[in-house]
Order: C-alpha cells, then structure tokens, then sequence
C-alpha cells in the first residue's frame, strides 16, 4: 500500500521552489518516506504516529521516541502532533557524498508493550553545486601536420551533486577549427575530447584561445568554466599505441600498499626522441583516484597507494596516456578498468535500540528486555549475519524484523543467585573467514521477598559460665536474609514455651536488631546445667517470612565449692586414728583421707599434701589417694604421738583448699626380735650406756627363750619315743633332705595298747608335731604346734617355716 503526500517549501536559492514528495512505504512492517536535502529544520517530513496507527495520548503513555542508528538526530517528532520534521540542515553530498541513493534509518521505539518500528528516509539531491575544473586555465600542444579528425582529451569538470543534478554535457567557444566530442562512461558521468575538426596552420596561427564550459542538468542549470590555451607545433608525425585499448583487471579489497594492479604498454613506430614514450593518468582521472593509483611514468606499472574498500567502491575506471618525446608531442590513448573484489573486512555491528536495565525476578517467560539491531557492511555471504546468546544465561534472542532480535526472558530468575547478568551477544557473518563480535548488555533483577531468614547454625550451643552477671551478653545469633531493602531487613524475638524444663521465661531477652542473647539473672551450675532457647528471626517484606532455631544453653563448672572432708571424722577441728604399733614397717596403712568436691570435671579433681607434720620423715601422703602411709619403721627416739595437717587442694582456677589435723599415737611391742636389733648397723649418734642396758636385756631374755624352746623339743623327743616303742633316750635333731621330704613313705600299722582295761587301739598313722616359727613370731606372744605331713617319716623332727614348708 502506497500513501503519498506533497507540500510545497521555498528554499532561498535561485528563483525556484522545490515541491516535496514524502511517501510511506509499508512494506514488511518498515516505512520509508523521501525527502529533498537543504530543507529549513522544522521542514514536515510525515506524519510517523499515524502511519505506525497511534493516537497523540498513545505516543505520551507509551514514551513514544526516536531511536537512530548512527546517533544523529537530523529528525525529530513532534510530540503534540506525532509529525517527523527536520531538526538539522541535510546536505546529501556530506552525508552520502557520490552514491546514487542516500537514505537515513530510524527506529521508533515504543514501551507496554516494549515495541519498534523502522522506518527510513531517503534525501534527495537538489542541484545546490555547480561543476568546477580543478584547474582555470589549461595547455595543449598540436602540431600542425595533425590531421582533422584528431581528438584531445580534456580535463573533466566535478559536480558534488549527483544523478541529473551532475555534469551533463560541455560547451566550447565558438571557433572554426575545434569542436566538442562528449562521451559517457561506466557509471554515467560525461567526458570530453577536443576534436580537430579543419588542420591547422602555425604560419597563419600559433595560438589558439578558447573557454571550455561544463553545464549540469539541473533546474536552474549550472555551470563552471575553463580557459584551454591551444599551441600549434611542428614535427612528430606518429603517436604512441598501447596493445590494449581496455585493459581489465581485479583486486581484492585488502590488497597491501605497493601491490602491482597492471603494466601497461604503448609503442611509438618513431626513431630517437620522437620514440621515447611517458606515460600518465589524464585529466578525466579524479583526486581521489590518483590517491588510490600511481602509475610509474617509465615502467607503465600501475600500482596501488591508497586502502581500497569494496563497501565504499567496487569498480575504478582510469583514463591512461602515453607521451613521446616528439615536438609537438602526440599521444596515444587507453582505458583500465579495475574491479574491486569483496573480502570479509568487516565485522557485524551490534545496536542496542532499547534495553529494559532491570528486570524483576517473577518476570514472567517471553518478557522483552532489549531490542537488538544487526548491520554488517559487506555484501553477499560476507554480509550474512547470525546472532546468539550464551545457553548458560535465562535469556534468549527472537527474530522480529530482517536484522533485528528481541531479547526476552527465558527461563526463571533467582536475584539472590545472580543479581546482574551481564548478557553477551554474540554476531558473526557467514564469510570465510568469519568475522565476529560481541555485545555485552547489562540487566539488572529486581529483588520480591520469595527468601525467608535462616539462621547461620541451629541449634546453636552456648557455653555460659555460672555465676554470671545479670543483664550480660552470654551470646549473639545471626539470621542472613539474601533478599534486599526492607525485604532482607532481619529482627529477632523470644519464642514462649509452655514447658518450664525447657525455658524458663524471664531468664534471658535478644535484641531486636543484632540477635545478641542477655541473661536477666545469674545461672549456677550445681542447680541448673542446661536450658534451652527458642528464637525467631522475621523479615519486613511483605508478606513477612520467619523462621526460628534453638539455642543450648550449657552453664560450665566455675570452681566455686571448696573440698569438703569426709573422712576421718574431725572433732574439735582434728581426727585421731588410733594407734600405730611401733613395729609398723615401711609402708604401712595409718589411715586415708577421704574428700569430695561440689563441682565437676577438674574443678573436682582433689590432691592431698602433707602441709605439716611432727616428724615428716615418717609418713608420706598418696598425692590422689589421699592415703598416709609410713616411709620407715619407727625409732625409739621418735615422737609417741604424731600430728599430722593434710591439705585437700582441687585441680580449678584458682584453686580451692580444705586442711584437716590427723593425731595418731604409736605404741611400743617388746616382743620384737632382738637379734634382729642386734644385727642392725649401730648408729654412733644413738648409741649410750642405755642402748648398751637394752641389749644386754634383749639378749639374756633371747637366751632364756631359746632354752625353753630346746627343752621343749626334748620332752617331745621323748614322748614320740615311748609311743613308738623306741628305747634309746636320745632325741635326734636332723635336718632333713630336700629330696626327701616329697618322697612318699608307707607307714606300718601299729597298735596303742591300755593296761587299764585291756584294750587295744589300732593306730592309723602317726602323729608327729613340729614347732612352726612364723616370720612375725617376735611379734607374737604365743607358739603354735601343728602336726608335720602325713608323709613325712615317724622318726623325723622337723622345724617348719610357714613361708618355705620346711
């Protein structure tokens, strides 16, 4: 569908008004309206809100703007009338210099939905430039011989505009031997030759004058002028000729400075000077072509001095001569076509028309984020261009319009995950080889409260020492919410609970803000060993998200119990234990302090000292036992009552004590062995008159002993002899062999007659008695006679010891 509009605007130059054109175009949702370059800003364009079929109050709710592709705004959209009008002055020549056709794009983006629509504007070119020579006066030399019909080239002129608004034909000044012969080339522009139309004459003439005009095809006509200077010369009569009246040739683009395009080759059939051949680009080459090409006036080599660029140009068309050195010089002519071939120089741009910087997380699937154009400036394959987006990212690309991606949600969003995604674009051409490149566009999610706080640990365990200060802090707990402002904003509370063994209420209180945990009274250990807490931390989103934990609370043993002495049982601030026989050896048990300690772990662990004693020498203390035991036997010299200060110490920081007295009496026994006494070492230090008595005492009274023991056994002897019927009246002491007391000996059966009634007793075995002396018989009063084992033999008296059975 085709709609077309035309309104009339003066423009201040020449006598004429231009009529606009502006047609819209909506072929494949794209509008396309057409415009004259010099227009006044503020100059009507189209009416771009009805043609995209929205209202004035639409344009405003849905922020209605331009977008363009290369950031200038040479248009702009009135907002009151939705009219697209000029804001700067366009002049086409500046804008596309001499391409055949110059548009502009524009996007028009619109919000709620996020929506864009393209359009373009082409300018067209007024005749606003005259043609020009590059020169005002110019020199030719022509030998007189030359034969009518020979042509000249001259220099062109150059117009900046374009299509009919260029140079269209030339004009000469009137004479009766030269004329015009006007050609066209390749892309349209006009070139001319001066042709010799009558011969000429040096003796008549020598030199000729003559303007050279140049006239556009524009409404009004333009025109530039030149002067040619025409000198008439004898001699050269043949001019040069190259092999090729068109030479061909094609370069790729990225070819590098001082590639060779071409050698090119004219031939002069002159002898000497008038031979000598020069060759050089001709008038109708223009600046910017001598730039790219420079032809080596001796070799004909044409090379290249300049950076070609398909997109820019694709064909060259180059005017070459060749000079002898001839008086007049003549010329020969050819033309070089030089076709640029397209290489994959460039690489795809990526536009961003619009971005929507933040996204919320509960967008849902499908939501557009950003309009994305792609142009790439190469042609065919090489211009072929192809997006994507990383597959990691909830993100993806959807084609809307040739070139152009809608960037839309793809996949749910976490902003607690990944708060900002920097979402990379990636657009690369089908050329060989590719090229690529990348945009990166920055979303930011916006955060809902779909996150509940949670605490760091649970349960926690607090560890709190007892007797503690009221309304100190005993512990802080830590609830994290990743969700933001008020939604990630935390407070804490004291949950009630209906069971008093498992809280009691009052007892502690948490701040508001920081979690931190106070205690309202003081805990002891020995009462109260553990508590628990429940807390619960809220957020201020709406609606608010809780949750709770557990703190422990385990109260530790501070040493706040002294040890408390059990046993012995004190009196008066003293424990008496009885009495240790002086004959008590090494190590002997006095008695062992029993204690106990309220507290636990090492402030429980008691040790016992000895702190102070009658003689210290005597007893020692088991450091954990806490027993009092001698460390040597007693001397007569020794104290008989014995005071003993225990201290019980526990293993706490500080520690604690507790003493206790021990009084304990020692009792002499007179009934030790005196010939143990006498084989001790004397001691010069004790020894007296009265050490002397005592041992003169103790060995009679040994003597004495040792005389009953032997009468003793003899009447034994004795007795044994006449149960046995032995006569011989003497007793036998014998020591008996080793081997002989595990030998077993048969015993006869004998017979115990009594006179008295006349009976007679059969005896079973005999009895034999022996006098056993024990290791502690000099601490025993009495002796003890048993009988000897039945295999012993009847005739045997044996001593026994207790400890060896000998």
């Amino acid at each position: 569908m085709i709609l077309s509009r035309t309104m009339a605007n003066s423009l201040s130059r020449g006598l004429s008004f231009i009529v606009l054109i502006c047609i819209c175009d909506l072929v494949f949702g794209q509008i396309r309206y057409s415009m004259p370059e010099e227009l006044e800003p503020g100059a009507f364009v189209g009416s771009i809100a009805e043609d995209i079929g929205l209202s004035i109050r639409e344009m405003t709710a849905r922020k209605f703007r331009l977008v363009s592709d290369d950031g200038m705004q040479l248009l702009k959209i009135k907002m009151e009338n939705g009219i697209l009008v000029v804001n700067e002055r366009i002049d086409r020549e500046e804008l596309c210099r001499q391409s055949s056709t110059c548009s502009i794009s524009y996007d028009v983006a619109v919000e709620n939905p996020l929506e864009m629509y393209r359009f373009e504007v082409e300018i067209l070119d007024v005749n606003d430039n005259s043609p020009s020579f590059t020169k005002n006066r110019y020199s030719l030399q022509i030998s007189e011989f030359t034969a009518a019909g020979a042509l000249f080239p001259l220099e062109s002129a150059h117009d900046a505009d374009v299509d009919t608004n260029t140079v269209s034909t030339y004009q000469i000044s009137t004479n009766e031997h030269f004329a015009l012969k006007i050609h066209s080339r390749s892309d349209g522009s006009k070139i001319t030759e001066l042709l010799l139309e009558k011969p000429l004459d040096r003796e008549q003439l020598s030199t000729y004058q003559l303007i050279l005009t140049a006239i556009d095809g524009g409404i009004p006509h333009r025109s530039g002028t030149a002067e040619i200077i025409i000198t008439v010369l004898d001699g050269n009569d043949n001019a040069p000729v190259f092999d090729h009246q068109i030479y061909r040739v094609n370069v790729i683009e990225s070819a590098p400075k001082g590639t060779l395009v071409i050698i090119i080759n004219g031939a002069d059939l002159d002898e000497g000077t008038n031979g000598e051949v020069k060759y050089s680009l001709t008038g109708h080459v223009s600046q910017s072509v001598r730039e790219l090409f420079k032809l080596d006036p001796e070799t004909g080599q044409i090379r290249l001095q300049g950076q070609l660029d398909y997109e820019e140009q694709n064909v060259y068309e180059l005017e070459v001569q060749a000079v002898d050195n001839g008086v007049p010089a003549l010329v020969g002519r050819a033309k070089v076509l030089i076709g640029v071939i397209d290489v994959n120089d460039n690489a795809p741009e990526v536009k961003l028309t619009s971005v929507s910087s933040m996204v919320r997380e509960d967008a849902a699937l499908g939501t557009v984020v950003a309009i994305i154009s792609v142009v790439d400036r190469d042609s065919g394959e090489n211009g072929n261009v192809r997006c994507r987006v990383p597959a990691n990212v909830p993100f993806k690309l959807q084609k809307s319009l040739p070139n152009q991606y809608k960037l839309v949600v793809s996949d749910t969003l976490d902003r607690e995950t990944t708060p900002l995604y920097n979402v990379s674009i990636s657009a690369w051409d089908t050329g060989s080889p590719p090229l690529s490149t990348n945009k990166t566009v920055l979303i930011s999610v916006s955060d809902i409260n779909d996150n509940a706080p949670r605490f760091t640990q649970s349960p926690y365990n607090v560890f709190l020492m007892e007797n503690n200060a009221p309304g100190a802090s005993i512990y802080a707990v830590t609830a994290l919410d990743p969700d933001l402002g008020k939604n990630g904003e935390v407070s804490y509370s004291v949950l009630e609970s209906p069971m008093r063994d498992i809280f009691a209420s009052g007892d502690v209180t948490v701040n508001l803000e920081t979690g931190r945990i106070y205690a309202l009274r003081s805990f002891d250990y020995e009462k109260l060993k553990n508590f628990q807490i429940k807390i619960q931390a809220h957020d201020a989103g709406v609606p608010s998200l809780s949750s709770t934990a557990i703190v422990n609370v385990i109260i530790l043993d501070q040493n706040d119990n002294v040890p408390v002495i059990v046993s012995p049982l004190q009196r008066n601030s003293s424990a008496a234990v009885g009495i240790v026989p002086q004959s008590a050896y090494s190590g002997y048990l006095v008695t062992k302090v029993i204690a106990t300690d309220a507290d636990s772990g090492q402030n429980a662990r008691l040790s016992y000292q000895l702190k102070e004693a009658t003689d210290r020498s005597i007893v020692s203390v088991g450091f954990l036992s806490g027993e009092i035991r001698t460390t040597r036997k007693f001397r007569d010299q020794d104290a008989p009552t014995q005071r003993l200060v225990i201290l019980v110490k526990d293993n706490g920081q500080p520690g604690l004590s507790s003493t206790v007295t021990i009084l304990f009496s020692v009792l002499a026994n007179f009934t030790e062995n005196l010939a143990e006494r006498r084989n001790r070492p004397r001691t010069p230090d004790y020894f007296s008159d009265l050490n002397l008595f005592l041992i003169v005492t103790l060995g009679s009274t040994s003597c004495i002993f040792l005389l009953i023991i032997t009468l003793l056994v003899a009447v034994k002897c004795k007795q044994d002899r006449n149960i046995h019927g032995y006569t011989s009246g003497t007793c036998c002491y014998r020591r008996k062999n080793p081997t002989n007391a595990f030998n077993r000996r048969h015993v006869p059966r004998t017979t115990l007659n009594y006179n008295e009634n006349g009976k007679t007793l059969p005896i079973r075995e005999s009895y034999n008695y022996t006098v056993c002396l024990s290791p502690e018989s000099s601490k025993s009063d009495f002796l003890f006679l048993k009988p000897c084992h039945p295999t012993l033999p009847l005739d045997d008296i044996n001593v026994c010891d207790t400890n060896t059975g000998r």
